[in-house]
């Protein structure tokens, strides 16, 4: 089985999660702390944010095969939706102490909602372009497979 057919089972939009992070607050301002496997719910070996993007910006619009992501805006406010392939789920992030950990398999798309959005992704994996799955057809087909099980 090559990585590009290797598919977790299907994963549902309930098992999408906001996560709140310890924060510290003083008169300095307030520090977000998250560990690899405590807050964050899994391993991570990469991490990148998107920034400069105008409101109405779409980024996202895969699935992953075995990838954990767990996104938190830092600044201005993001919509992610997510879609497990038969229900849909939104949540709007703007508190830089609240992510959402979204597992493999589930559809993901960010919407920007305001000028100086910054965001970031903390992903279980380095990139593999075989991971991803672009096409909402497919996706649809491979966890239709799996749910039906």
């Amino acid at each position: 089985m090559t990585s590009r057919t290797a598919v977790r089972a299907a994963t549902l939009v309930s098992e999408c999660r906001r996560i709140k992070l310890k924060t510290v607050s003083d008169p300095r301002g307030h520090l977000t702390i998250a560990e690899s496997g405590k807050e964050i719910p899994f391993s991570f070996a990469r991490l990148f944010y998107v920034y400069g993007a105008a409101p109405g910006t779409r980024r996202g619009g895969h699935a992953h095969r075995t990838l954990s992501e767990f996104i938190v805006c830092l600044a201005g406010s993001v919509e992610v939706t997510v879609f497990d392939g038969r229900r849909r789920k939104r949540v709007t992030l703007h508190d830089p102490s609240v992510g959402i950990h979204i597992p493999p398999m589930i559809w993901i798309d960010v919407a920007i909602r305001s000028r100086g959005s910054v965001y970031l992704v903390i992903a279980s994996a380095k990139y593999d372009e075989a991971d991803y799955i672009r096409d909402p057809a497919e996706f649809r087909a491979i966890v239709g497979r799996s749910l039906a099980r």
